[in-house]
């Protein structure tokens, strides 16, 4: 189902052009050296967005990476002064969604797109990952929040 999804993705919706388009712009801010955590950013959305159905985006804070704290603070600058832009972005890709409900096989298409509107938002820190891992990312969360509530285990006790 992942590669019909991924073929859908490609074939009649382009989404190999988003993909370079996103890239290049990535590449781009990369190398203009201070806009470079949003570009990192963008390279790992484009390769989400190479195949959507096989790939999540993730955090590193939940990846566990560590990170220079310096980097961080920098970053955290950068992402303050690219908000316009990435609401702008979001909204773009928020009315793409909107026009592929209208047809039956757009509907996971738009879903697929939905799952990059968090990071057109905020691409600084995010680390674009296979799904297995986006998975065992969740079930660990899971487990912490049930933890935190005095659930151990899916008994419910």
């Amino acid at each position: 189902m992942r590669v019909l999804g991924n073929i859908l993705w490609h074939i009649p919706y382009l989404g190999f052009v988003s993909a370079l388009f996103t890239f290049l712009v990535g590449i781009l801010l990369t190398l203009l050296v201070i806009p470079a955590p949003i570009g990192l950013g963008l390279i790992q959305l484009s390769k989400f967005m190479l195949a959507p159905f096989s790939y999540s985006m993730s955090s590193k804070k939940d990846l566990n990476v560590q990170q220079n704290k310096y980097w961080k603070l920098y970053s955290t600058i950068i992402m303050i002064l690219y908000l316009p832009f990435g609401c702008i972005l979001a909204l773009i890709t928020a009315i793409q969604i909107a026009m592929c409900f209208f047809t039956i096989i757009g509907i996971p298409i738009a879903l697929a797109m939905c799952k990059t509107l968090g990071t057109y938002f905020n691409p600084v820190g995010k680390v674009c990952v296979p799904k297995p891992v986006a998975d065992a990312i969740k079930q660990q969360k899971d487990k912490a929040a049930l933890q935190q509530y005095g659930i151990s285990g899916a008994s419910g006790e």
